[in-house]
Parts: C-alpha cells; sequence; structure tokens
C-alpha cells in the first residue's frame, strides 16, 4: 500500500474517533453549541475524505453504500487486516 493511501485511511480514522467522542459528548450536552459546530465540521471533512479516497481507490463500504468505478473495484485489496501502517 502507497504512503498517501495508508495515510488517507488513518486520518479517516482520526476524523472517525473525533465524530464519536461528539456525538457521545453531544448526548449529554445538546445544547453545546461549540461542539456541534466541531461535529459538523469533522462530519463534513470526513466525507469529503471519503469521497476522494473511493475515488482514488475504490470503495470503502459494499451494498449500495458506496459506488464502484469499472471493473469492480470491492474485490481489490488490501483488505483491512492486510494494511500495513
Amino acid at each position: 500500500m502507497n504512503k498517501e493511501r495508508a495515510e488517507m485511511l488513518k486520518r479517516m480514522q482520526e476524523l472517525e474517533f473525533a465524530c464519536v467522542d461528539l456525538n457521545l459528548y453531544l448526548d449529554t450536552h445538546p445544547m453545546d453549541q461549540k461542539a456541534l459546530m466541531d461535529y459538523n465540521t469533522y462530519t463534513h471533512r470526513l466525507m469529503m475524505l471519503k469521497t476522494q479516497y473511493e475515488s482514488l481507490y475504490g470503495p470503502l463500504k459494499n451494498f449500495g453504500c458506496s459506488q464502484s468505478q469499472y471493473p469492480w473495484k470491492w474485490v481489490e485489496g488490501p483488505w483491512p487486516w492486510e494494511i500495513q501502517y
């Protein structure tokens, strides 16, 4: 796996962690406007990064969650357990 691809996957993991963490915080602090703004910012960045990744390397999810280029990209590796960080 090339360095750029690995870095994109790592950045997605970081953004997903931040979104989950803020989601849990907002469950107990729904009136915290700054936290909500941060959540929306990180969510937007994550969506943009996923779109960029999929356009370069193929789908991240299957079963209708991500489109695929031709030929069918889902079967191309590396699989998550094959990634070397």
